[in-house]
């Protein structure tokens, strides 16, 4: 910053300056000099001024004065006065307690007020200077007064505080430091300063406040190092746990460096046993500040017990919110407690008190919880101090529709009655908790209100582990009742469509008979359809998989959807171009999307729209997708979309389980989103639901990309022609339903096999036996009595490992798989089948062979 501190050393002390400018004096000095010579001049040559002339110039100079009293009326003109503002404004600068000099930003000093001057007589300073050039010989004060200048150059405002020890020259005080706080900011432009921008400095001493702030300082430092270093622990929490002050004497205690401890870094279940945090958290349920003794562990760093006694104060904020809790920890470990023997005894019972499983709760004679032990506030949702518990009727914190069961138990322990049956309840605030209430009278509380102790134990989990076990029992009877169907129905099946069949051979399609034979065919294929529905949820069903375009499948089932849906429904359809092929069950697939379709429209009881969209899901963009359990791959999308109600979260989680319906009864089995879940599951989908309550729900089903394997020349030329389904193979047919056996039987005889017949599998190992394994292929059913199919197949490994092998089964292909060793050379045929599907099966097999 440029100064000039030659000049500045000769600038005085200004004094008040008048605003009156010496311009106006000498313009009203030389107006009356005119009037005078005008009069002057008319008295010498008054008689050689024409008339006309004289009244000419009286008549301007009336003009003139009459525009001149308009311009005083209308504020044009004021008569000047003396201005005493400057005067006074600087009567108030100088009666500040602290200096002050106006300066410009080079640093010449306009004005000082008194107080600055004072500063500077009391530091011997023989004239004015400004302040950088006051603080220039305190080395101590550079920095600051650096920055100060550079802020008055740049038209900032800044304040600086400046400590000056004994050796400154500014220090004028013996043994002690001295404070000044300096200050600089801009002031407005001022009239009759030339347009220079002016700045105003300020200079306080504030030794005072500095050394009273210090004092306060060393007191609060004395007391921390008081309570650091008293011979008991103390600590304080914040509402959620969180530690917010540990003295010197309990980090000591629990092993911890006081050093390394910040605030909020330590949680209060670091420290507390087991449940104690949240006993600690629990607080007056009516906001009083309390002081309780509470005899606990706590838990040294390495893990250690401490038993202690705690003089524990919590309460309650206006709001209801936990507030700061203060602790006072004594010391209770051997040796420190002159009774050693009443000591041990407490800690005991202590120790049992709130290490015990159960939730323990006493009550007075109305019912309220007079005191708990700590697992009560984890049992009842407390351990974070959401509720607090104490001065409450327990009868608030269980179900309403058990709470005249607790009140009789209540009753009948307070007169002291031995057999008392216990309550189980779920919680009032949680239905998903449950618990079992054991009640016991006090036959002698003394002075104690306590009447009543009631035990509860969580049996949230036992109920959990109850019902998932009844529902595993009601799915292990449907799906044991459902496998008996399937194994009789398709062997039913599969003889009436075989015969059938057969007898189509043999009838003409114009002969009478044969539309009547057509009709038994396809009534038993439809049934076959159902029986594959019923094992569609125990995903234990035989797909019959094909590779399908998903476009043109859901166009196909349109018409269907709009009759299903009703008119109050709106249908879209929406395809992305270019869908990719999957390999599905077409009969199940279109089962599937047929559900959730009906679910849509029974979601919108007062109407809506159903939208049905397809599309590509790349793997790069299924990688993006927060879809558990599903991995990133290329997959074709249906989506099907309401503006229903939506589905609670408590609902969502259980949608997919069987029998699960929220519909009244008799108008749900359950079974119709399970059944849905367990085809996609098994066609190797994943199916997701996202819902929004009031906005509706989108099921997304994912569907694996099937990719077309090229094919040679030659397999595609193989397929064009006709296929040849006779052969004179040895084949040995294993089945235990004669009317299945029969068909199989006369079916591969009629195309030229030699065909072997047995009805079990200990009857099939003789007639191996017999014929000494001279045969090329063994049809074998999977559940048959005596001895299953695969054990068949293991005894029939060990001598004749060449023999190939086809299973029939009504139960899907690879739940049979799952228990043969080897299954590579194993081939599956799905009941029930036609006559030309085992014929080609057959066909199949053996040409492999060859």
């Amino acid at each position: 910053m440029s100064m000039t501190p030659l000049a500045q050393d000769s600038y005085p002390q200004p004094a008040a300056r008048s605003r009156l400018g010496g311009g106006g004096v000498w313009r009203v000095i030389l107006l009356s000099a005119c009037f005078v010579g005008l009069a002057v001049a008319y008295s010498i040559f008054g008689d050689q001024i024409p008339a006309d002339m004289l009244l000419l110039v009286l008549g301007v100079l009336a003009v003139i004065g009459v525009f001149c009293l308009f311009g005083l009326a209308a504020g044009l003109f004021k008569i000047a006065h003396s201005d005493d503002g400057p005067a006074l404004q600087n009567a108030i600068v100088d009666s500040l307690d602290y200096g002050a000099v106006v300066a410009d930003r080079e640093g010449r000093i306009i004005y000082a007020n008194a107080a600055y001057g004072e500063l500077i007589a009391g530091l011997n300073r023989k004239s004015v200077v400004s302040v950088p050039r006051l603080f220039a010989s305190a080395a101590e004060a550079s920095e600051a007064i650096y920055r100060l200048s550079r802020a008055a150059h740049d038209g900032r405002r800044a304040v600086e505080d400046i400590r000056l020890t004994e050796g400154d020259a500014l220090n004028g005080v013996a043994n002690q430091p001295v404070w000044y706080r300096v200050s600089v900011q801009i002031l407005p432009e001022i009239e009759g300063a030339g347009g220079k921008k002016l700045v105003l400095w300020s200079v306080e001493n504030i030794s005072r406040d500095r050394e009273r702030q210090e004092n306060i300082f060393l007191e609060l430092q004395k007391a921390i190092d008081y309570l650091d270093h008293a011979p008991a622990g103390f600590f304080s929490t914040d509402g959620r746990g969180k530690i917010q002050y540990l003295n010197a004497t309990l980090a000591h205690w629990l092993g911890y460096d006081l050093a390394e401890f910040d605030a909020g870094s330590l949680r209060l279940s670091e420290i507390v046993r087991g449940d104690g945090s949240g006993l600690l958290l629990g607080g007056s349920n009516d906001g009083q500040i309390k002081t309780e003794v509470i005899d606990i562990d706590l838990v040294k760093r390495d893990g250690t017990n401490l038993p202690v006694r705690l003089l524990h104060r919590a309460a309650r904020l206006a709001e209801g919110d936990l507030g700061e809790t203060r602790t006072l920890v004594l010391d209770r470990a051997p040796g420190v407690d002159a009774s050693e023997e009443l000591r041990n005894a407490e800690v005991r019972f202590s120790r049992f008190f709130n290490d015990t499983p159960f939730a323990i709760a006493a009550l007075d004679e109305s019912g309220k919880i007079v005191r708990t032990n700590a697992p009560f506030s984890r049992t009842f949702g407390n351990e974070h101090g959401e509720k607090a518990t104490e001065g409450l009727p327990l009868t608030e914190l269980v179900a309403p529709e058990a709470s005249s069961r607790f009140i009789n138990a209540i009753e009948t322990a307070k007169s002291n009655q031995s057999t008392i049956e216990p309550v189980d309840t779920v919680l009032a605030a949680n239905e998903e908790r449950s618990v079992r209430l054991y009640v016991t009278g006090v036959a002698d509380a003394g002075d104690s209100d306590e009447r009543v102790i009631v035990y509860a134990m969580d049996t949230t989990e036992q109920r959990v582990l109850e019902q998932q076990f009844a529902q595993s029992q009601k799915m292990q009877a449907v799906g044991q009742l459902a496998g008996g169907i399937a194994h009789d129905l398709n062997n039913i099946l599969t003889a009436i469509i075989g015969f059938s069949d057969l007898l189509l051979l043999n009838l003409r399609p114009n002969d009478p008979s044969f539309k009547d034979t057509m009709e038994i065919k396809q009534n038993a294929n439809r049934a076959a359809g159902l029986v594959r529905q019923l094992l569609a949820f125990s995903r234990r069903q035989t797909l019959r998989l094909e590779v399908l375009e998903v476009s043109l499948l859901v166009d196909d089932l349109t018409v269907l959807f709009k009759r299903l849906i009703g008119d109050s429904i709106t249908l879209s359809v929406d395809h992305a171009p270019n869908i990719w092929p999957v390999r599905a069950d077409h009969i199940q697939l279109e089962q599937v999307v047929i559900n959730l379709v009906v679910n849509a429209r029974d979601a919108m009881p007062e109407g809506g729209s159903v939208k049905i969209r397809t599309s590509n899901v790349e793997e790069s963009v299924a990688a993006t997708f927060n879809y558990r359990g599903m991995p990133a791959a290329d997959y074709v999308l249906i989506e099907v979309e309401d503006s229903g109600t939506g589905i609670p979260p408590e609902v969502l989680a259980k949608i997919f389980e069987p029998f699960f319906t929220t519909k009244d009864i008799g108008k749900g089995t359950g079974l119709g989103l399970s059944t849905v879940y367990g085809i996609v599951k098994q066609t190797g989908g994943f199916i997701y639901a996202d819902t929004e309550l009031g906005q509706g729900t989108t099921f997304k089903i994912f569907l694996p990309r099937y990719v077309r394997k090229e094919e040679k020349p030659e397999q595609i030329e193989q397929q064009t022609k006709v296929r040849d389904l006779t052969g004179q193979e040895r084949i040995l047919i294993v089945e235990d339903e004669d009317s299945v056996r029969a068909f199989a039987s006369r079916a591969l005889s009629s195309a030229g096999y030699v065909v072997h017949e047995a009805d079990s599998g200990v009857d099939a190992l003789e007639v191996l036996e017999e014929i000494d394994g001279e045969i090329e292929l063994l049809i074998s059913d999977v559940v048959m009595p005596e001895m299953d199919g695969p054990t068949l197949l293991t005894h029939m490994r060990e001598r004749y490992p060449e023999i190939k092998v086809i299973f029939v089964s009504g139960y899907a292909e690879e739940n049979i798989r799952k228990g043969l060793e080897d299954d590579s050379s194993v081939e599956f045929l799905a009941k029930p089948f036609s006559l030309k599907q085992l014929a080609q099966k057959v066909k199949t097999v053996l040409e492999g062979a060859e």
